[in-house]
């Protein structure tokens, strides 16, 4: 039986995800040979940490539109309606369903919804850690990792789609403030 004392300092309760301390990325090969590489600015999340680690749950919502490439120009076709397309769909959303332990971690199954598509993910998942913020607040560090298929999301890119890779590898890093 999977319990609270495998993972160190572990802490139950609601935590909000701290945008201020967090990170959500994405990488995507381009022309075969070099990545390209973005993030969310806008997003907004919360996790439930339960008694049993196994039903914890985590829902997180991202702004399309805050999507950042560090190239205005290619930022703009990223909003447009051949990829994200986010006057159609403003938000990405991710719901776990699920989670297990893993032989390196944990493993989070969920849904993720981007471009008006859902679909089943996995999240490969390490805890951080726990600890007392400089204000007294409890909070917790989650790191995150998975791979989908841009594709399957009906995320074409039109006439520049075929500069790019189809797989697109998602990274999370995230940091969390105790709801009390």
């Amino acid at each position: 039986m999977f319990k609270q004392s495998d993972v160190p300092g572990y802490v139950t309760g609601v935590w909000a995800i701290d945008p201020s301390h967090s990170d959500v990325s994405f990488t995507i090969r381009h022309l075969g040979v070099s990545k390209v590489r973005g993030r969310f600015d806008t997003f907004e999340g919360e996790i439930v940490t339960a008694e049993d680690p196994l039903q914890s749950s985590v829902s997180v919502t991202i702004q399309a539109a805050s999507v950042n490439t560090n190239n205005q120009m290619r930022d703009d076709a990223v909003r447009g309606g051949d990829f994200l397309d986010v006057e159609k769909y403003p938000t990405l959303g991710f719901r776990s369903t699920g989670l297990r332990a893993a032989d390196d971690g944990f493993e989070v199954d969920g849904e993720l919804t981007v471009h008006g598509v859902t679909q089943e993910v996995v999240l490969r998942l390490e805890p951080n850690g726990f600890a007392e913020g400089w204000n007294g607040a409890k909070v917790a560090g989650f790191s995150a990792t998975t791979e989908i298929s841009r594709s399957q999301f009906e995320v074409t890119g039109g006439a520049m789609g075929g500069t790019l890779g189809d797989k697109v590898t998602i990274a999370l890093e995230i940091e969390a403030v105790r709801k009390d």
